[in-house]
């Protein structure tokens, strides 16, 4: 169902993994969608992982939307601000900013870094550039799309930006880097929902559960885990069109959201029929 037919998004960090799912559903409800990454079809993919955003583009028109892809490297304003003069000068206006990419893992496999420091390692034992790039390429990119984007929303006075981020109440995300990264989005968020209330924009941020991204499945195919509650990438993506498609999306501006807490409330599923139940950390 084209419930998102004629509205302009820009989902960042597309090329693989919880964007490529976004811009899919996005794609499925009639969206024209915008996708951003790194990897395209001419040059290696990042991470040596699969998926480039030009197959998400195409994907995405599959679906019944259209797939614009726009390479951008998000740590770098001048690329941001190239791709929303783009979008400027092709729609004149921006409906949904979706902020999914994230650079803070890179260069991790499964449970250790390059360098052999596990995950859930104190953070004295992690390196300092680990979280300049965190917090680079975790939280500024998130507020640069939002400045560039903001402005191509404000005329016709309506538009929704989420954030992704990682959430479970107030309990500890087991690194203090990534801690202080993901919170920082949720306070973002917050913050940026107080200036747009009077230009009827609303922020939210939107953690998924346990996705099977192909990171995940790359080490889980080297050591598998349990996966019973775990989701697919477009299941958070269903959760956006149904955002999206809120006409009291303003009640919810401010506030961070997990993906299995808004299926029942909105009556999506994933992909295979069930609702995954919101991540929970132990």
């Amino acid at each position: 169902m084209s419930t998102l037919k004629d509205k302009v998004a820009v989902v960042t960090g597309a090329s693989r993994g919880g964007g490529r799912g976004i811009a899919l559903a996005l794609g499925a409800a009639g969206a024209t969608v915008y996708v951003t990454g790194r990897s395209t079809k001419n040059q290696e993919p990042t991470d040596n992982l699969p998926g480039t955003i030009d197959e998400t583009a195409e994907a995405v028109t599959l679906r019944g939307g259209v797939g614009i892809p726009v390479r951008c490297d998000h740590t770098i304003d001048a690329d941001v601000e190239a791709l929303f003069n783009q979008v400027k000068t092709e729609q004149g206006h921006l409906d949904l900013l979706i902020n999914n990419a994230w650079g803070g893992y890179e260069n991790y496999y499964g449970t250790n870094f390059e360098d052999g420091t596990a995950f859930d390692a104190p953070f004295w034992e992690h390196s300092l550039q680990r979280w300049q790039t965190m917090f680079n390429a975790g939280v500024r990119i998130q507020l640069v799309a939002s400045r560039f984007a903001i402005p191509l929303m404000l005329p016709q006075n309506q538009g929704l930006i989420v954030c992704t981020t990682a959430w479970d109440r107030d309990k500890f995300l087991g690194n203090l880097y990534y801690d202080l990264a993901k919170n920082a989005v949720n306070r973002l968020v917050f913050g940026m929902a107080r200036e747009l209330q009077k230009y009827n924009i609303a922020a939210v941020a939107l953690a998924p559960g346990f996705m099977r991204t192909e990171r995940v499945m790359a080490a889980y195919n080297l050591q598998p885990f349990d996966l019973s509650n775990s989701e697919s990438p477009e299941y958070i993506g269903r959760a956006i069109v149904a955002l999206a498609s809120d006409a009291n999306i303003m009640s919810k501006s401010g506030q961070v959201f997990a993906v299995g807490n808004l299926a029942p409330e909105y009556g999506f599923t994933d992909v295979d029929g069930n609702q995954p139940q919101a991540f929970k950390i132990e």
